[in-house]
């Protein structure tokens, strides 16, 4: 099969890639739809020691799996749990102390005509989400996990930095709690997309220092983590969405001295992202800026790393 393969930090277009045979619980799926994320560019660049096929954000048809899931369009989530860990025993399997993750750790990813994935990870895509807005499930479900993971009020202020993919989509669903919100970025355009939703938005001069209960860094560059550090009250929250190719410096007594709470948070739950996604709650498409077939998929890469652009698609299979 034609895939997408990273090696020595190189990326490669094979086509000799054996399909994958799915082991006793998993399904064989194929994959129709797939985006490119910050984090396989990440990958590129040496994030991650990793050897095999990138991507984790896809749509895909089951061919191989229990009846209930045969046939179905379907999502899924990247960490393949063992089960028996400590942490899978205490339900937080996307900390399995055994796991591997589509297309980051130990397990060839999505840009390729075929992947494996445990049945449990795989979620049906409701009929009325197109594949092209099911593909983002992924990292809308990575939006969400920061109100899984802090309790935001009606009454909090809170500054999202970033106005890239992943800052749209977690300023999109931050929105959704009422809260006085705030996204800063540097491009008019992008921002012009939230401001269309009502979301207020500005340039990094629109941030007043020391105002803010929780911010949120998107940027994955030490600028944004100014940003956002800068922007907090004593005992406020910092959450960082992004990952980091490189190392971060930072005013570690700061943070001891303003009591300053750092969350790290990724993935999240899917189900709460396929229903934000059927009722529209929030909007993707505007994200979707350039669309190819896998076999110009080192052409996407490049457009991918364009600095300004947003969601690149693989059309692994257009017709569905």
């Amino acid at each position: 099969m034609k895939a997408i393969w990273l090696e020595n930090n190189q990326l490669q277009l094979r086509t000799d890639v054996p399909i994958p045979e799915a082991p006793p619980g998993e399904a064989l799926v194929r994959v129709v739809r797939a985006g490119i994320c910050n984090t396989d560019l990440e990958l590129i660049r040496g994030y991650y020691p990793y050897t095999g096929i990138l991507g984790h954000e896809f749509v895909g048809i089951v061919e191989q799996a229990s009846s209930q899931l045969l046939g179905k369009r379907v999502v899924g989530e990247i960490n393949a749990a063992c089960g028996k860990c400590r942490f899978c025993l205490s339900a937080q399997p996307t900390h399995c102390e055994n796991r591997s993750v589509l297309g980051i750790v130990n397990r060839n990813g999505a840009f390729a005509e075929y992947l494996t994935l445990p049945e449990q990870n795989l979620h049906p895509v409701p009929d009325s989400v197109t594949t092209d807005v099911a593909s983002f499930t992924e990292p809308v479900a990575a939006a969400l996990e920061i109100q899984q993971q802090v309790s935001i009020r009606h009454d909090d202020r809170v500054l999202v930095v970033g106005d890239g993919k992943l800052g749209q989509l977690v300023a999109q669903t931050l929105a959704l709690t009422g809260c006085d919100l705030l996204v800063v970025g540097r491009h008019q355009h992008k921002l012009a997309n939230l401001a269309a939703r009502g979301i207020k938005t500005g340039l990094a001069d629109a941030v007043t220092d020391r105002a803010f209960d929780l911010s949120v860094e998107c940027t994955g560059n030490p600028e944004g983590f100014a940003i956002a550090r800068r922007a907090l009250r004593p005992r406020g929250t910092l959450v960082l969405k992004s990952t980091y190719a490189g190392h971060l410096t930072f005013d570690a007594s700061s943070l001891v001295v303003d009591e300053i709470t750092l969350i790290g948070s990724r993935c999240g739950p899917f189900a709460a992202a396929l229903e934000v996604l059927a009722a529209g709650k929030v909007d993707v498409e505007p994200l979707i800026q350039a669309r190819y077939p896998l076999s110009e998929g080192l052409t996407a890469f490049t457009r991918a790393q364009e600095r300004g652009v947003l969601k690149v698609l693989l059309e692994i299979d257009a017709n569905s």
